[in-house]
């Protein structure tokens, strides 16, 4: 008689686990008979289930062979030994002589040195490991390659109740804490200051599957099918919209979004997992779960953006099957957690979110710049938030430190909640200093404006107490659109911002983008180093009929009112000599053809590299107005990438030699009676815009928020005393001027923060 076939398929050993997945027993026990069915179906002397209790420790947690006094005793960490290793590489251990295999590590406690055979594979759900899941033998065996898949199989199911809470309970012996319960603290960095407490909102919402095993192989198939002909029928609509040219990028990406929803391939796969008992959303995760493995390990940007396309099609296809409604209510105090968020995507929120929190993103994001638009609190690089907060959860996001609690515990809540009361009284007492002027006790006036860039910005121009709009950025209006906005409609909104402005001057940038900045509809330039790439006057001077486009816009929004525009990015007088001619060549236009002219039109220049304070003395005479773009000057003086954690925390505002140079520039406009600004995020830090004044500036412009806080600290200080203090340090010898001058506030009663 044969001996029976070593490896049950893996739709037999779901059907037997398939009751006790549904039995209504304890954790423990749940567990403890889990490893027995598979032990036996699977013909191993040992099955066991090691489950992460932490970020750095596995724990064992139910076995059948090893010694059961072991479990909640034995732990491991990360690395350590073969299940450590399995759940550090996210890979597979397959052995046939486990302990002479490397990185083997004895546990005494458990009695498995006397197991030779060795399959651990992990369990883990979307890429992210969440225990191993460990078969053994006394006798040396190489397991098959229909054990490993039948294995893998197996945890993908305890991955799911793993997630589902199926083997945690308060009375159980199962003393890991329940799967999102445990409060999270996350260091983030800072995209826009503010501090809320709201509900958790996720932009893509876990699923969490009930059944994750199937006894209707076919019914599931069908449902497969049914998905994918309604996605496939959502990308061909996407596809099918006048917004989506065949020239443009989010063609591109829809094309191929088409293109893997008919992948014969992909498909396969998951109708293998359904053939195996797998439900069909537990069979698309099992897909997208290795299509993360693969994405981890790739280098190349093409083939990762590639998978990332694949990805984003799984979680959709994973919402049609689960029939998740991509209508959800909204909480009244949202906080929107997301991996990565389009500037589009957020004004749709819009100003009913309390707060967002980006797993990815950048400083200087389009999501940023609306959310500083929007006053809402936001940080980015929240590592892992997307994984550990589910929706209804309460968290903290505290913008101004670039902090995240996650189901805070009360003492932090407590915390919190009296800084937010510090910051309200803080705002009541700069209220008060609305319709008073920036003068410092010296006398000096400095003249505050704020930074805006939608039409929701423009309501904080008199409740901030800002004087005009120092930067109002032209470019979001193209960024969270599908194709160029129209002249008419570029002329409409100019005329609706100037209206809001109520009499005020308002500063219009005319297009910065390029960089970072790449439009839907633009097809990304492949640059090494798009920073210092085409981009801003640069593509404007080569694409002509975009920039004549634009003032012709601009030209006619004014409507008779006085009209103040800037060029982004120049590097050399030339650059703005031609753009300059451009600007003239559109008046004269405008004149011929009987167009109502701008009562007066000032043409200025951001500073935002070294080299135009070098320029000759004929640009300073030329340019009716200089505005210094410190969030890229200092980039390019430090020669240090602002999206770049790594460096750009190294180089500070108040260093001496920074502090000099913007002190130069004021001096050579000066000279020629050129008024010059300094307009970015440093302009709002209340210390930071104290130096500039004391350097000479006497115009800053800033995001609303910040006006108050800059005023209050303008009118307690003589800032030729401040000016002395940075000399000194200067003279001194020293890199920066932040600890004496930040000692000199402290001594006038100030807070430096």
């Amino acid at each position: 008689m044969n001996a029976p076939a070593r490896g049950a398929s893996s739709r037999v050993l779901l059907q037997k686990l398939r009751d006790v997945l549904a039995s209504r027993e304890g954790a423990q026990e749940r567990l403890d008979k889990i490893v027995r069915v598979i032990a036996e179906t699977m013909e191993t002397e040992v099955c066991s289930v090691y489950l992460r209790r932490d970020e750095r420790q596995l724990e064992l947690c139910a076995t059948k062979g090893l010694n059961a006094d072991a479990v909640h005793q034995t732990r491991l960490k990360l690395g350590q030994g073969l299940v450590g290793r399995v759940a550090q590489s996210g890979e597979p251990v397959n052995t046939a002589n486990a302990p002479q295999t490397k990185g083997f590590r004895y546990m005494p406690e458990t009695g498995e040195d006397i197991y030779s055979g060795f399959l651990g594979v992990p369990i883990q759900r979307l890429g992210e490991c969440l225990g191993v899941l460990v078969v053994q033998n006394k006798e040396e065996r190489k397991f098959s390659e229909d054990d490993l898949h039948g294995l893998e199989i197996i945890a993908m199911v305890i991955a799911e109740m793993t997630e589902a809470g199926a083997f945690t309970g308060e009375e159980e012996p199962m003393r890991l804490a329940a799967t999102h319960t445990n409060p999270v603290f996350i260091r983030a960095v800072r995209g826009q200051e503010g501090v809320a407490e709201g509900t958790v909102m996720l932009h893509d919402p876990h699923i969490v599957i009930a059944d994750p095993v199937s006894d209707d192989p076919e019914a599931e198939q069908t449902r497969l099918h049914h998905a994918l002909q309604r996605l496939r029928g959502e990308v061909d609509r996407m596809l099918g919209t006048e917004a989506v040219s065949e020239q443009n990028e989010a063609a591109e990406i829809l094309q191929t979004y088409a293109m893997f929803a008919r992948d014969r391939g992909w498909i396969t796969r998951i109708e293998q997992g359904i053939s195996e008992g797998l439900a069909a959303e537990v069979a698309v995760e099992k897909e997208q779960s290795a299509i993360r493995q693969r994405m981890a390990r790739m280098s190349d940007p093409y083939l990762r953006e590639r998978f990332h396309d694949l990805d984003d099609l799984s979680n959709r296809l994973m919402r049609l099957l689960s029939g998740q409604s991509a209508n959800r209510e909204m909480p009244d105090d949202a906080i929107l957690v997301a991996r990565n968020i389009g500037p589009a995507e957020l004004l749709d929120y819009g100003k009913a979110l309390s707060g967002v929190i980006l797993e990815e993103g950048a400083v200087s994001s389009h999501a940023v710049i609306v959310a500083r638009a929007l006053a809402i609190p936001l940080v980015v690089q929240a590592t892992r938030i997307t994984r550990d907060a589910v929706d209804g959860d309460t968290v903290l996001i505290d913008g101004d430190e670039g902090f995240v609690h996650l189901r805070p515990e009360d003492s932090v809540r407590t915390a919190f909640r009296e800084k937010v009361a510090m910051r309200e009284e803080a705002q009541q007492q700069y209220a008060a200093l609305r319709e008073l002027p920036a003068t410092a006790r010296c006398g000096s006036t400095v003249s505050l404006n704020m930074n805006a860039g939608l039409m929701a910005d423009l309501p904080s121009l008199e409740g901030s107490g800002a004087e005009g709009v120092g930067l109002y950025r032209t470019e979001l209006q193209f960024l969270i659109r599908s194709k160029v906005p129209r002249r008419s409609e570029q002329a409409a909104l100019y005329s609706r911002i100037l209206d809001a402005g109520q009499g005020k001057r308002v500063v219009f940038r005319t297009l910065d983008i390029g960089s970072d900045k790449v439009l839907p509809y633009m097809r990304p330039a492949d640059e090494p180093n798009p920073a210092l790439g085409w981009r801003a006057i640069r593509l404007g001077l080569d694409r002509k009929g975009v920039m004549r486009m634009q003032l012709q816009s601009l030209l006619r929004g004014a409507n008779g009112r006085p009209l103040a525009l800037m060029f982004p990015m120049v590097a050399q007088f030339d650059e703005y000599r031609e753009a300059r001619e451009l600007v003239l060549n559109e008046i004269e236009k405008e004149r011929a053809l009987g167009h109502t002219l701008p009562s007066n039109v000032e043409i200025g220049a951001m500073l935002e590299t070294p080299s135009l304070a070098f320029a000759p003395d004929a640009f300073f005479k030329m340019v009716d107005f200089v505005s210094i773009g410190g969030n890229d000057l200092k980039q390019f003086f430090f020669a240090a990438d602002r999206e770049n954690e790594r460096v750009r925390r190294r180089y500070d505002t108040l260093n001496i030699s920074y502090l000099s140079f913007i002190g130069q520039i004021v001096d050579r406009c000066t000279a020629h009676g050129t008024p010059v600004s300094f307009c970015g995020e440093d302009a709002g830090r209340p210390t930071e815009a104290a130096c500039f004044a004391a350097m000479g500036l006497r115009t800053l412009s800033m995001r609303p928020a910040s006006i108050g806080p800059v005023k209050h600290m303008l009118r307690q200080i003589n800032l030729d005393d401040l000016r002395r203090v940075i000399d000194g340090a200067a003279a001194r010898g020293e890199q920066s001027a932040r600890p004496v001058v930040e000692a000199w506030l402290r001594k006038q009663g100030l807070e430096t923060s």
